[in-house]
């Protein structure tokens, strides 16, 4: 079978670039963004975020392969309603195939159908019986996602967390808590950057973002570092050639008074 000979090279090379990802002094921002993106691709669902816990315990949106998403995520920790909040309080996954007809986490589930999303399912982030975080894949089509992807993404979930947990540099709890409160103040200075570059350059805030990585990428640096340099004023960015993928332009959803409350200054237009 030609398909699934494709399937399972792909599927091979995103663990041969995982696991390269995985050096010393690996940045992990852009290891869950990675994470993210290929779980789109791979598992072609409509969109993937990432949540882990903080020194406190409290989970916080860490990588999303949209703006849309990570909204969405936002709301949802927000509220403290939904299934991927469920997920990381019982360690167990939760598959969601009609979220408008399920019945549960109302307010979360008008939020989703806000943005087109009618389906989740949320994978642990576990090492033996610590719960670290949630894998979240979300689909615009209600239906199941069969076995076999879902045992895909509980892998790459797996694959993530042994990235986090027992890379060489990380023995101990406290230094895990040291580099994901890091992770943390990069997500700030990072959102802190797209907000200006967004402004700055008249773009929404989804392509201020692949702005933001292409240049970092270009130029082999951290996120956080060139994101602080963006926000500092030392450094700034032209734009460049579109990066949103043909036939898919930003998508700019009507908001509902809820889900607004997690949008930056500006309205539901800069959200991107």
């Amino acid at each position: 079978d030609e398909v699934n000979e494709m399937v399972d090279a792909q599927l091979a090379d995103v663990f041969v670039e995982m696991a390269d990802t995985l050096v010393d002094d690996f940045d992990v921002i852009e290891f869950l963004h990675v994470l993210t993106e290929r779980c789109v691709e791979l598992l072609g669902v409509s969109g993937v975020g990432l949540l882990l816990t903080d020194q406190r315990d409290t989970l916080q949106v860490l990588a999303a392969s949209s703006e849309r998403t990570r909204l969405l995520e936002m709301f949802q920790l927000q509220t403290d309603q939904g299934p991927c909040v469920d997920c990381f309080r019982s360690g167990q996954p939760i598959s969601v195939a009609d979220l408008p007809n399920a019945g549960r986490w109302p307010r979360f589930a008008a939020a989703a159908a806000e943005v087109g999303f009618a389906a989740v399912h949320a994978l642990p982030m576990c090492l033996r019986s610590e719960v670290i975080g949630t894998l979240s894949l979300f689909d615009v089509r209600p239906g199941a996602l069969d076995e076999g992807k879902l045992r895909i993404g509980q892998a790459l979930a797996d694959v993530a967390t042994i990235g986090l947990l027992q890379q060489r540099a990380i023995q101990r709890r406290d230094i895990l808590t040291e580099q994901l409160q890091t992770a943390l103040h990069s997500r700030v200075l990072i959102e802190q950057a797209k907000g200006v570059l967004a402004e700055r350059l008249q773009v929404d805030v989804g392509e201020a973002f692949a702005l933001l990585r292409h240049d970092a990428r270009s130029r082999n640096r951290r996120l956080s570092e060139l994101s602080q340099a963006i926000v500092d004023g030392s450094e700034q960015l032209s734009p460049g050639p579109p990066t949103n993928r043909p036939g898919r332009p930003p998508t700019r959803p009507r908001w509902d008074s809820d889900l607004s409350k997690v949008l930056p200054v500006g309205g539901a237009d800069s959200a991107g």
